[in-house]
C-alpha cells in the first residue's frame, strides 16, 4: 500500500502523487520516467525506483473521476473531487486501487512506450535491441485493454515497419570504431571516449554505451582539427534522412557556452564519422573535454549534466537485468518482461 498526496497547484491543476515521484510538471524529465497520456491528464512512473503506483497531473478532474477511482481508490477519488481550485490544502491518503489489473496494464503500456524511445540498445555493452514490431503489437494490445483510461496520442496505435540493419559488426569491431586510432596525421593534442545525452537523438541512431563516442584533436600545418566517431545503434535503419543525421557538438572546459566546433556526421559502415576545424576561442582556456551528439532541433541543447552518466548506467543495468528475467516464463509481476524483451533474450547469441 502506497500513500499519495492530493493537492491543487496555483493554476488549478490536480496532482495525486506518491512522495518523490516524477510528474509532467517537472522540468526536464529523467530518462527513466514513464509517461502515459490519459483522459483529462497524465500518469507518470519512475522506472528506476520500481514505482508501481503512478503520479497523476489532472487538468480536467471531472473527466478523470472514473479512472481516479480505478487507479487510486474511492477515498482518493472523493478527496480529489472535494479539493476545489484555489484550495491550498494537501491531503494524504493510501492508494487502494479499485482496478489493480488496470493499473498494472497501464504501467506496462507506459513502459512499452518508454522502451521504444529509451531502451539502451548497445553492441558495445551487449544489450540487445528490442524488435519494434513486437513492441508495437504489444502496445496495440495494451492500448485496447486500457481504452477506458488512455487518451490523446497514447490512445492511437501507430503502424511502424520493423527495424532491421544491413549487418551487425562484432562487439570488438564496434569497440575499435569507438576508440581506434585516428588517421588525420600531424600531432595528436588530445583524444577521449565517452557517452552522450540520450535525449539528444531519436531512438535507433546511436549506440547507448558510455564508450560509443570518441574524438581526437590533431594539429597539422597550422590548423587544429577534430575527428569524431559515434557507434551506430545496433538496430539502425539504412538510409537515414538528412534531417535525422546526428551532429557532434565539441566542447571545452567552461560549460555550455564553451563550444569549439559543430560537426555534421555521416554514416560510414556502422559508425557515424565527422571531422572539422576547431577554432579556439580566446574565452576558452581548456582543451576539448566533451563531445555531445544530437539531432538538430531534438532534445535539450548543449551537453549532458555529469549526473546523467549515473542515470544512464542505472538504466543499462536495469535493461540487462530485465533481459536476464525474460527467461523466467513464470514471471507474473506487474513489471514482467514484455514480449519484445523475451524475444531479444532468446536471440541474444549475436551479442
Amino acid at each position: 500500500m502506497t500513500d499519495v498526496s492530493i493537492r491543487r497547484t496555483g493554476d488549478g491543476l490536480l496532482v495525486v502523487a506518491p512522495a518523490d515521484a516524477p510528474t509532467v510538471l517537472d522540468g526536464t524529465p529523467d530518462p527513466d520516467t514513464l509517461v502515459l497520456e490519459v483522459v483529462g491528464g497524465h500518469l507518470t512512473w519512475s522506472l528506476l525506483a520500481g514505482q508501481a503506483t503512478p503520479a497523476a497531473v489532472v487538468d480536467h478532474p471531472d473527466d478523470a473521476q472514473e479512472w481516479l477511482w480505478a487507479v487510486y481508490g474511492e477515498a482518493v477519488a472523493l478527496a480529489a473531487a472535494e479539493l476545489r481550485a484555489g484550495d491550498r490544502r494537501a491531503v494524504e491518503l493510501p492508494a487502494l486501487p479499485a482496478r489493480p489489473d488496470l493499473v498494472a496494464k497501464a504501467w506496462r503500456l507506459a513502459y512499452a512506450h518508454w522502451a521504444i524511445r529509451w531502451w539502451p540498445a548497445s553492441t558495445i555493452d551487449g544489450i540487445a535491441a528490442l524488435d519494434r514490431r513486437l513492441l508495437e503489437e504489444e502496445i496495440a494490445t495494451l492500448t485496447e485493454a486500457c481504452d477506458a483510461l488512455v487518451d490523446g496520442a497514447d490512445a492511437e496505435v501507430s503502424d511502424f515497419a520493423p527495424l532491421t540493419a544491413d549487418a551487425l559488426a562484432r562487439q570488438d569491431d564496434y569497440a575499435l570504431a569507438a576508440g581506434g586510432e585516428g588517421d588525420d596525421g600531424g600531432l595528436t593534442l588530445t583524444r577521449g571516449v565517452g557517452g552522450w545525452d540520450w535525449r539528444g537523438c531519436p531512438p535507433g541512431l546511436v549506440d547507448a554505451s558510455e564508450r560509443a563516442v570518441s574524438w581526437e584533436v590533431t594539429r597539422d600545418s597550422g590548423a587544429t582539427r577534430v575527428l569524431v566517431r559515434a557507434v551506430a545503434a545496433p538496430d539502425l535503419v539504412p538510409g537515414v534522412p538528412d534531417h535525422l543525421r546526428p551532429r557532434a557538438l565539441v566542447g571545452a572546459a567552461g560549460g555550455a557556452d564553451a563550444v569549439l566546433a559543430e560537426i555534421a556526421l555521416s554514416l560510414v559502415g556502422d559508425t557515424w564519422i565527422g571531422r572539422g576545424p576547431v577554432d579556439p576561442s580566446p574565452t576558452v582556456a581548456g582543451p576539448v573535454t566533451d563531445v555531445g551528439i544530437s539531432v538538430a532541433g531534438f532534445g535539450p541543447p548543449g551537453f549532458a549534466a555529469p549526473e546523467d552518466t549515473e542515470i544512464r548506467r542505472r538504466v543499462r543495468d536495469l535493461a540487462t537485468a530485465r533481459l536476464a528475467r525474460a527467461a523466467d516464463a513464470d514471471d507474473t509481476a506487474f513489471d514482467a518482461p514484455l514480449l519484445a524483451e523475451i524475444a531479444a533474450a532468446a536471440n541474444d547469441s549475436d551479442f
